[in-house]
């Protein structure tokens, strides 16, 4: 295990492009203290933290904006709109789309899939046909394909992976075919940190004439996205892993395919008129928005997204590059943990497993020692089926945790030894 000692001579490597502390500063949630220690928060890839200016955001948006948007002439509702729209345009940037048309708000990656699922997929997918997803795969990049399946006759087909939590790429070239209609395949994997070769998965799908949507939840925080460059079909994420509220995320796809695609809902907002003989539906981005949105959390999100690209993705890369590469011999070093999921190309994800104690008491003895890792399968049962595991221990990183929060990790774990004799 590493010495405090080495840990500061870490971050002295890494501080001239890299001020954590200041950082840390704008997040006032990890001021505090659980069980009478400083909270230690290592759960990110469930959820970000929030800047202080996300937290602001909000309060301004209901303290003086708070308004429906799109349909009122009144001051409040004009700039309510303002701010909506700009979000949006926000997002256009994040993800390098060509037009803001392709941004559609939803409550998050999980429904994102689930619509394209239920308008291209209903659409464009019928008996016999394929979709291909990955064997590390969330289950919200399962379930909604499974179910249309089922309801079409189609086939779902997986990539499998090889003992180090990578897939293997000739395999999945040899799953595509003439009956091949879609791939939904994950960005980076939530419980492995695996990073997909993601653009060589979407040019195979490509030569083959087969779109492909990007499942880019875990992504989004800790890499660079450029949709056109990867030219992905469409993109899902969710603002409350970007540093931004929970309940909003955003769906980027094609215009060429959002324009084929029937509505996701009916209601407000995503007509152009409608009469009792016949409805006739709006345009673009606004077709998939019915009804009063989630107003608030739109705007919160893109100041979200403000604040992690004023941060900077090389900077932020760089230093999470670091910090799990001393994280990941940090807890190797410990005498009976096993890392589940060792893949070359890793973000700030580390699962494991002590021994024969179980996953959820790792869990509970860290929180008494003020440390928030999540233990379970974490939504993602295959893949711990794939390595012969009921659960795992996870701690998931951001570019406000540090080298010392690592080694308290360090000591946790050694307390959890202590505990269970492990």
């Amino acid at each position: 295990m590493k010495t405090q000692s080495q840990s500061t001579a870490t971050e002295i490597e890494t501080a001239p492009s890299f001020d954590v502390q200041r950082i840390r500063e704008d997040f006032p949630i990890l001021k505090q203290k659980v069980h009478g220690k400083p909270l230690v928060y290592l759960d990110n890839a469930a959820t970000s933290q929030k800047p202080q200016a996300v937290i602001d955001t909000l309060t301004r948006y209901y303290l003086g904006q708070n308004a429906n948007i799109h349909r009122g002439v009144h001051y409040l509702s004009e700039i309510a709109t303002y701010e909506y729209e700009k979000a949006r345009g926000k997002v256009k940037l994040f993800l390098n789309a060509s037009d803001s048309r392709e941004i559609i708000f939803v409550r998050g990656t999980t429904e994102g899939i689930n619509l394209v699922k239920d308008t291209y997929g209903r659409k464009f997918i019928g008996k016999n046909d394929e979709i291909v997803i990955s064997a590390m795969e969330h289950h919200s990049n399962i379930v909604p394909w499974q179910i249309l399946c089922e309801e079409k006759g189609a086939k779902l087909r997986v990539i499998p992976m090889n003992d180090r939590g990578e897939l293997l790429l000739d395999e999945y070239e040899k799953l595509l075919n003439e009956h091949t209609k879609f791939v939904s395949v994950v960005y980076v994997s939530n419980s492995l940190g695996t990073i997909n070769p993601i653009k060589k998965i979407i040019q195979r799908a490509h030569e083959r004439g087969i779109p492909v949507l990007v499942d880019g939840a875990q992504a989004a925080s800790h890499l660079k996205v450029n949709v056109q460059d990867l030219d992905c079909d469409f993109f899902v994420f969710s603002g409350h892993k970007v540093f931004g509220p929970t309940g909003i995320g955003a769906l980027y796809g094609k215009t060429k395919y959002l324009e084929q695609m029937p509505p996701y809902q009916g209601g407000g907002d995503m007509i152009s008129s409608v009469t009792f003989e016949k409805t006739t539906y709006n345009v673009l981005p606004y077709k998939f928005e019915a009804g009063t949105p989630n107003i608030a959390d739109v705007i919160g999100m893109g100041t979200g997204i403000d604040y992690v690209t004023g941060v900077g993705f090389e900077a932020i890369t760089a230093y999470e590059k670091e910090l799990l590469k001393y994280a990941t011999e940090a807890i190797s070093n410990i005498e009976g943990v096993r890392i589940i999921g060792t893949a070359e190309e890793k973000a700030g994800v580390i699962s494991f497993v002590l021994g024969t104690v179980h996953a959820h008491d790792v869990g509970t003895i860290l929180d008494q020692e003020g440390i928030a890792v999540r233990t379970g399968h974490h939504c993602t049962q295959p893949v711990m089926q794939r390595f012969g595991i009921p659960a795992t221990a996870r701690a998931s990183f951001a570019f406000y945790n540090t080298m010392e929060e690592v080694d308290a990790l360090a000591r946790g774990l050694g307390k959890v030894k202590e505990i269970f004799g492990a």
